[in-house]
């Protein structure tokens, strides 16, 4: 858990309403608290007590963060963290008001997912196939279901056996709020899986030393549940060993899965339902993925694209 260089009663009393009556998880409490830890020690260095702040000071803190090219989507973060922050201040009276309150939050620049050519993908599949240690089939599945499905890297270390419809290629997914969604997956895909289970998993399931043996469809090399770092891991470990080095992500192959199939003409709803989106608006982005990548295209095909008036 990170512990703030700044400790105070009423950053102790917000971590804990956080944690207990917010209830959220460990990772997002970090988050709040380094943002607040971040604007804390900048009013300590300027000998100013941070629950004596204005709008003005705020401000100059502001501009201090784009001075040190601090991007305007973290700055958006920040201020959300410390306006929620100051909101528990000002109702647990250690403060009169909120001050973040008549702070704009800046309008963030669009970044656009990176996602793989068919190219890219393919290539990385075919090498992977070739490569002949243990792990190989435990990889290649992974790449399969990630490429075939869009699955959050959680969804996919989360996936029990009994959540995986084989005769029908249908994945059982529980996204977030616990919404539970149905995914298809490809025929290469189920092959994969399929030698995975049929071949690896088991000899996997024997090197763990759990008392309860994991349900899960995916192990580590220990037997046991996979984490999302691990998944990261594994993700660079396959870069490693197949010599492609595309700066694999598990949400680069969601973003991929998205943008491909809106190439090839799926319609936006039917991603957004496979995606897990509650709001047809963040998969629009995908849209815009395509038309950059068609501009690009543009650029380098015609004749004319180059050319200046």
């Amino acid at each position: 858990m990170y512990k703030p260089l700044i400790e105070s009663d009423e950053l102790s009393s917000y971590t804990n309403y956080l944690r207990l009556e917010k209830r959220f998880s460990e990772r997002t409490i970090e988050s709040y608290l380094r943002d607040i830890d971040k604007f804390y020690k900048y009013a300590f260095n300027k000998k100013i007590n941070p629950l004596k702040v204005n709008t003005t000071f705020i401000r100059t803190f502001l501009s201090y963060e784009r001075l040190n090219d601090i991007s305007k989507r973290t700055i958006k973060r920040r201020l959300s963290a410390l306006r929620s922050f100051y909101g528990f201040l000002e109702t647990n009276q250690y403060i009169k008001y909120n001050p973040f309150l008549a702070i704009n939050s800046p309008k963030p620049e669009i970044s656009y997912p990176k996602v793989l050519y068919e190219d890219e993908i393919e290539r990385l599949l075919k090498a992977n196939m070739e490569r002949k240690d243990a792990l190989q089939q435990r990889d290649q599945a992974i790449i399969e279901l990630l490429y075939a499905s869009g699955l959050r890297a959680s969804e996919l270390i989360n996936l029990e056996i009994s959540d995986i419809d084989f005769s029908n290629r249908i994945v059982k997914v529980f996204g977030k709020g616990s919404k539970e969604r149905l995914v298809p997956f490809s025929p290469v895909a189920k092959e994969a899986m399929m030698k995975y289970l049929k071949n690896l998993r088991a000899t996997l399931l024997m090197q763990s030393n759990s008392e309860e043996l994991p349900t899960v469809f995916f192990l580590n090399n220990k037997g046991n549940k996979l984490t999302i770092r691990g998944l990261e891991y594994i993700l660079k470990q396959i870069e490693m060993k197949t010599g492609v080095f595309l700066d694999l992500h598990p949400h680069m192959l969601r973003h991929t899965f998205a943008t491909h199939l809106l190439e090839r003409g799926a319609d936006l709803r039917t991603i957004q339902s496979m995606l897990g989106h509650s709001s047809i608006s963040t998969t629009q982005v995908y849209t815009h993925v395509t038309t950059e990548a068609m501009k690009s295209e543009y650029v380098e095909a015609h004749p004319r694209a180059k050319k200046k008036n």
